[in-house]
């Protein structure tokens, strides 16, 4: 996935969160996955995605909780 995809993708995955909230753990997986497969490249994931992964995560525990 070039970085082109990757902007792309997470925009379209932040649009998705924005309109419909109850697909939280869904996003969160999918930015989760983009991470890993920028890892497996052997590149370091943006920060800015590294961050945004995390602020989805505390989302998920707290609607969890």
């Amino acid at each position: 996935m070039d970085t082109t995809e990757l902007l792309a993708a997470i925009n379209l995955l932040a649009q998705r969160l924005e309109h419909t909230p109850e697909d939280l753990h869904e996003v969160h997986f999918k930015v989760r996955e983009m991470i890993d497969e920028i890892k497996a490249t052997g590149m370091p994931p943006p920060d800015d995605l590294v961050e945004f992964e995390r602020d989805l995560a505390k989302r998920v525990d707290e609607a969890g909780s």
